[in-house]
């Protein structure tokens, strides 16, 4: 089997994941892993797929169709079977869960992602979110990842260079060992 990554973007109306996913059984693929959200008005998302390589044209095609048919722009991305140059967190490594609470502001995520990247941390899975401050207070930010440390990092330096952002940027900012997205260890 071949495993491509599909990245998928329209404006938000019903059926697009029913025709994305009707393309992938068509082709006889198998539909692995997905995260879809809806953001202004578009919704887009990103989906792991397994296919016989001898369908991976009948995918490209078909994904294209989409355009026209229901306003999706899709790309297809082939992955190695090697796992790819950019991976480097062992898959033994266990998850940590951060959570960030704040004053909005530009950077934030900048910061924190640079602060992540220089320790060898890298993130699986990311949501930040707004809302309003009560009584006209400002906007509220809120961020929660989920990462793993690479094999060059070091959980005490990582949490030291954390509590370093988070008092500059003046958030909360919570990094725990956890057993599944949400649940603390």
């Amino acid at each position: 089997m071949a495993t491509f990554v599909l990245t998928a973007i329209g404006d938000d109306r019903e059926g697009l994941i029913s025709a994305l996913s009707g393309v992938v059984a068509d082709c006889d693929g198998n539909w692995l892993d997905s995260q879809f959200a809806r953001l202004a008005g578009k919704f887009s998302g990103v989906v792991l797929v397994d296919i016989a390589p001898d369908r991976a044209d009948d995918l490209t095609r078909g994904v294209l169709s989409l355009l026209d048919e229901v306003g999706w722009r899709v790309e297809v991305t082939p992955i190695e079977e090697t796992g790819g140059a950019g991976v480097h967190v062992p898959a033994a490594a266990d998850p940590m869960r951060l959570h960030l609470l704040g004053q909005d502001r530009p950077g934030m995520v900048r910061d924190v992602s640079t602060a992540l990247a220089a320790q060898h941390v890298t993130i699986d899975d990311l949501r930040t979110w707004t809302s309003p401050l009560p009584e006209g207070g400002g906007v509220l930010f809120e961020a929660e990842a989920l990462v793993r440390l690479g094999e060059k990092a070091d959980e005490d330096a990582v949490r030291e260079a954390l509590e370093a952002i988070a008092t500059e940027l003046m958030v909360d900012l919570d990094f725990d060992v956890t057993s599944e997205y949400g649940e603390q260890d």
